[in-house]
């Protein structure tokens, strides 16, 4: 996968008139064209597992990037996260608790704002902002397509519109110690930020390739330290809450190896330790739905498994 592919993954990972995906495992129910005060209106999918009931309560996993979660057929792409054959796996192997998905469509043009950390790009100078605003693609698009950082009204769009809806249509858990979030890339950027926000919703975050560069370069780019920056001021109760970090070696993610280290240290710093996160770095993992397919088991052990 080249780099002008991998920038179109980041950026255009929306089907407009997408159909309902096929699961392989369960089955998936539409919520169409969502409607929200906050973040433009669109699609969620969300899964429930083989024999769901109602005579049982179950976790909550909320996605973002949905139209990529269940069945590469429906994407973009040709490739998907596989989360129904995953996910379905693990519950009939008793490896993790009882849990559905919500799978959260991105707004396509409107991604790179709903899922770009709105308080650490705050804290940087006009100055800054305006050249991380004025940042193209390695194609020469814009990244922010003339928006401005959405993601606290995206995060009030999932807490607020969202989740109320789950909770009262489906048979769940509501309190943080069943409700995780997760995704890849900018998917984790904003994973990692929703329960940094959000520590009494939130239990488990699961971040996979975390973009910490929030645009297409390192060089002179104040973007990561502020993210550090607030890491060390908003990470939640290591007590009580969960975080899994990782990264592949190829494509895209050439760029974290220098990057999530510093991360980590600040986890340390924090309290964090085995039992309350992990960092897992896969050599030869590229930037793609596949290979976070290929590892979504370990995050997904690490936040919902029942030995934990």
């Amino acid at each position: 996968m080249n780099i002008k592919n991998i920038a179109f993954l980041l950026f255009a990972t929306t089907v407009i008139a997408q159909s309902l995906p096929k699961a392989e495992n369960g089955v998936i129910e539409r919520l169409e064209n969502f409607q929200s005060k906050y973040v433009t209106a669109r699609n969620i999918d969300i899964w429930l597992p083989e024999n769901y009931s109602v005579a049982r309560k179950y976790s909550v996993l909320y996605m973002h990037d949905g139209q990529m979660l269940y069945d590469p057929e429906t994407t973009w792409n040709k490739q998907a996260w596989n989360v129904d054959d995953v996910l379905g796996k693990l519950m009939q192997g008793s490896e993790i608790q009882n849990v559905i998905v919500v799978g959260i469509f991105n707004g396509g043009i409107t991604r790179h704002i709903d899922y770009f950390p709105q308080k650490p790009f705050e804290s940087l100078t006009k100055k800054q902002q305006d050249s991380i605003y004025n940042a193209n693609r390695t194609d020469g698009q814009s990244v922010f397509n003339n928006g401005k950082v959405n993601s606290d009204n995206y995060l009030k769009f999932i807490v607020t519109e969202v989740k109320p809806f789950i909770d009262k249509k489906y048979s769940v858990y509501t309190d943080k110690a069943h409700t995780f979030v997760a995704g890849s890339s900018m998917g984790g950027l904003i994973s990692m930020y929703a329960i940094c926000e959000y520590p009494q919703v939130f239990g488990g975050a699961a971040c996979m390739s975390t973009h910490w560069p929030g645009i297409f370069g390192i060089k002179g780019n104040p973007i990561p330290k502020a993210f550090f920056n607030y890491l060390k001021l908003h990470l939640p109760n290591p007590a009580d809450h969960k975080i899994y970090f990782d990264y592949g070696t190829a494509t895209l993610d050439e760029m974290y190896e220098t990057l999530q280290p510093q991360v980590d240290a600040i986890m340390k710093s924090k309290g964090y330790t085995s039992k309350s996160w992990i960092t897992k770095k896969y050599i030869g993992n590229d930037h793609s739905e596949k290979s976070w397919s290929k590892r979504f088991t370990v995050p997904m052990e690490f936040l919902l498994g029942k030995k934990n």
